[in-house]
């Protein structure tokens, strides 16, 4: 698959933008940044504010890395400040943290060549997340089973943080006001705007460093809010 790919990529003259959002993570991005492979053509990091030498690590980790400090607060701001600032034809979002590996961009990439405007992430259609405590295994059934209840989706996670998109069609997407609940406020609004998804399943080894930066039952609790408040939303 890989060979094709970049055979497709070279012939289609296409350029392919990582982003990833950074918030307090020096200690996971040595595990993330470097593994992102040499024919990325942009790898873009946007800083939220951190308070650690995140943006000093990544400048030591890659010398081609390119920092962006967000406008305002929240991943959700992170992450379409860095779609509207990205060159890439294609974008694919990865977490800092470490859960998403790098290795697995090409099986996102690759649905993209074959017509599909959205690939989505699931950490849990190759098998179960490193780590992950039942009652956040539990949480994202609740989530991911409201969505594809009220927006008729067959999905397995609604809270991965891997996703691959064209920058074209991206811009169908209503990504107004859009601070926090990320994941699941993105992918409703894909859906709305009827883009052509694909759910592929990506390995997930758990956060390699650091603190997660929201409560469990704070986050369950607003993405299953933002769910039913945009499928009734104008």
């Amino acid at each position: 698959m890989a060979d094709a790919v970049l055979k497709a990529k070279a012939e289609r003259g296409l350029s392919i933008t990582a982003l990833i959002c950074t918030l307090n993570e020096e200690e996971s991005l040595p595990h993330t940044l470097p593994r992102i492979p040499a024919w990325v053509d942009e790898v873009l990091l946007v800083d939220g504010h951190s308070t650690d030498d995140t943006v000093t690590v990544a400048k030591s980790l890659r010398s081609d890395v390119k920092i962006l400090h967000q406008p305002g607060r929240g991943k959700g701001d992170a992450l379409r400040h860095g779609i509207e600032q990205a060159t890439g034809d294609i974008i694919v979002t990865l977490d800092a943290d470490g859960t998403t590996d790098p290795d697995d961009i090409l099986r996102f990439i690759e649905p993209l060549l074959r017509g599909y405007d959205f690939v989505k992430g699931s950490r849990f259609a190759l098998s179960r997340p490193v780590g992950k405590p039942r009652h956040r295994i539990f949480g994202n059934w609740v989530i991911v089973t409201t969505h594809n209840i009220l927006y008729r989706t067959n999905y397995t996670d609604l809270c991965s943080g891997y996703n691959a998109f064209w920058k074209q069609a991206i811009a169908r997407v209503d990504l107004s006001g859009w601070t926090d609940q990320e994941e699941p406020l993105l992918n409703a609004r894909v859906r709305k705007a009827g883009l052509k998804v694909l759910e592929v399943g990506h390995h997930d080894q758990g956060r390699t460093g650091g603190q997660t930066k929201q409560p469990s039952w704070r986050q369950g609790s607003g993405a299953i809010r933002t769910v039913i408040r945009e499928r009734f939303r104008g």
